[in-house]
């Protein structure tokens, strides 16, 4: 079974997976580690579409 996943996927899937993993280990209570995975996902992807747009920009 091959997983063909182009960039913005695998990049959705790093960031899904880090989040929850970051969640995890660094928060004690549920809530905590359910707001702090949220808000690292969030910033994740803030990261890659800014530097999305910011290459689109650079290569014209």
């Amino acid at each position: 079974m091959t997983l063909n996943l182009d960039h913005f996927e695998a990049a959705l899937l790093f960031a899904l997976l880090a989040s929850a993993m970051l969640g995890l280990i660094t928060k004690r209570t549920d809530r905590e580690r359910l707001r702090y995975g949220v808000r690292c996902f969030a910033w994740f992807m803030a990261a890659l579409f800014g530097i999305g747009w910011f290459m689109r920009i650079l290569h014209g």
